[in-house]
């Protein structure tokens, strides 16, 4: 059961409790078949839909309807009704917020009445349900001050409400209420959590698929002029590097496909960037220095692959802007902190893209740092180039020992 959905069983069933002392006889069944049926997770329109007849019969009126507030909150739709013409149905639809008596209800919390049905009847060419409807009520479905819906009931000019059904309704109310607004929430989460996977999904995708295109657009300019001038032995080079980095991409596009991530290094996150340094080291002119002193930390899984990726976009960024002609890589691990520098000589990143959101890459960089609860720097390095720096908390392991090692 999730969190939500257990405050509305919670929340409902005190709803509940509190109104059924002033519940009109017979009414209680309704209001613990209601609120059973909204425990137990029950659709809510189909829920509206069920109970409403009942409703309508024990307040003795002729029709009603429910009506929910729209997302952007200027408009409110008929989603159920029992009692209406065909014609007022289509007209009752889609009214504005504050249109007569359910938008008093709406604005004040409160049940409302109307002793006329004029501004209803405005709304069509037929007489209000055959002329026989004076009096309508509306009740607010509301929590917390934020009034998501509105019910209406609809009287002759001779029926009042039974001793009693005003409290119920206001129990309904209350209840539906509760449950519109978790509803709403359990939305937003969902939309949150889809957001989130697609946004992780996107970063897979650049951090391996996308950074290997990058390196093959890099290369085949190379392959054509090799081509062009007749140097068999650098165009069987760039051929080479070209058909490498394409297989790559195509295990990692069918990774992505069949697990929804990019694949991890079963050795480990040293040898992952051992891997990495190696390869950054054989496709471009950079040299780069690797210190490794990483043993004294132990990472989770899900913690390796953000910092790998991290670090891989790190370099690829050093390839593809930098035009550097050394390069640093450190990664240190010390009293609980993952501490990984990455610097070059380079011509350094444009000004712009040292700022938030201006470079994707690094918009997907900072976002795995906030993922693992750590920080991550972008700047300028003394003596020109750039310098990343990664800080990440993590539990320690074994001694506090750091061993340096080259590759």
């Amino acid at each position: 059961m999730s969190d939500l959905h257990a405050s509305t069983v919670a929340g409902v069933a005190g709803a509940a409790s509190a109104a059924q002392a002033g519940a009109a006889p017979g009414a209680s069944d309704i209001l613990l078949d209601l609120t059973a049926g909204l425990a137990a997770g029950d659709d809510l329109r189909e829920v509206l839909g069920r109970f409403l007849q009942p409703i309508v019969q024990v307040a003795g009126a002729q029709a009603g309807a429910v009506r929910l507030v729209h997302s952007h909150e200027a408009t409110m739709h008929l989603i159920g009704e029992v009692g209406l013409s065909a014609v007022v149905r289509e007209a009752e639809r889609s009214v504005e917020h504050d249109c007569g008596v359910c938008g008093v209800a709406r604005s004040g919390d409160e049940l409302a009445w109307s002793d006329e049905s004029t501004p209803c009847a405005r709304r069509h060419d037929a007489r209000f349900l055959g002329g026989a409807i004076r009096r309508v009520l509306a009740v607010p479905l509301g929590h917390r001050g934020r009034v998501l819906g509105v019910l209406n009931l609809f009287f002759d000019a001779d029926r009042e409400p039974p001793n009693g059904v005003p409290a119920l309704l206001r129990a309904i109310g209350d209840l539906l209420g509760l449950a519109l607004d978790n509803s709403r929430l359990e939305r937003e989460h969902l939309r949150a959590a889809v957001a989130g996977e697609r946004q992780a999904i996107a970063a897979d995708v650049h951090d391996s698929i996308g950074q290997s295109l990058a390196y093959v657009k890099m290369r085949l300019p190379l392959l054509h002029d090799a081509i062009d001038e007749g140097d068999r032995g650098a165009a069987e080079r760039y051929y080479t590097d070209v058909r490498e980095a394409v297989g790559q991409a195509h295990a990692s596009l069918r990774a992505v496909l069949t697990q929804m991530r990019a694949p991890r290094d079963p050795l480990g996150l040293a040898h992952a960037l051992a891997a990495s340094a190696a390869a950054f080291r054989a496709r471009g002119t950079t040299a780069l220095e690797f210190v490794d002193e990483l043993r004294d930390l132990q990472l989770e899984p899900d913690q390796e692959e953000q910092v790998f990726h991290i670090v891989q976009e790190a370099l690829a960024n050093i390839t593809r802007h930098a035009a550097a002609r050394h390069a640093w890589l450190h990664v240190v691990g010390e009293r609980g902190v993952l501490r990984v520098l990455v610097q070059d000589d380079g011509s350094g990143l444009p000004a712009l893209s040292l700022g938030e959101g201006a470079h994707y890459g690094l918009a997907i960089m900072r976002e795995r740092a906030r993922r693992l609860g750590g920080t991550l720097e972008v700047g300028r390095r003394a003596g020109g180039g750039t310098r990343v720096c990664l800080q990440v908390p993590c539990a320690p392991h074994g001694t506090q020992a750091a061993v340096e090692g080259r590759v």
